[in-house]
């Protein structure tokens, strides 16, 4: 009988992000949204505080432009934001929500805060808390990687 592998921890973290997608996606689609997208989650809540140019998403997101446009156009495309050029500057393009975006985010708002009082219905608020801390030191821990060395 070969003995139990313990799962290593990069595993363990991307089978929970895939978990919470499933888990936006199935309170997003309950709640009259049944078109999520992984992105869409932390684009619409930059978008709520305030429009940005695709440059900004970008910057914000850590993507480049040609991803951020793809972002938003995917919004635009399901009615949740809308485009402008900026005013003053006609190279700019300006992202807004739309009040369906803007309904749209509250509800993305409203599960992430129904998913989080489960964990703490699930889990001992010391390994929430032990857990919170794992997640914000890799967050926050300077890059090492070697992968393309």
């Amino acid at each position: 009988m070969q003995a139990r592998r313990v799962p290593l921890f990069g595993d363990l973290l991307a089978l929970a992000r895939l978990r919470w997608v499933r888990e936006m996606a199935a309170g997003l689609g309950a709640r009259g949204y049944p078109d999520y997208r992984r992105s869409d989650a932390s684009v619409l809540r930059h978008l709520r505080r305030d429009e940005l140019t695709i440059g900004q998403l970008g910057a914000t997101l850590g993507v480049t432009r040609q991803a951020a446009r793809h972002v938003v156009d995917g919004l635009e495309a399901r009615g949740y934001a809308r485009t402008t050029r900026d005013a003053h500057d006609s190279r700019r393009v300006r992202v807004a929500l739309t009040t369906t975006g803007s309904a749209y985010a509250d509800a993305v708002i409203d599960v992430v805060h129904s998913l989080n009082e489960e964990l703490t219905v699930r889990l001992a608020p010391e390994q929430l808390e032990a857990a919170r801390a794992a997640l914000q030191a890799i967050i926050e821990a300077p890059s090492t990687s070697t992968i393309d060395s």
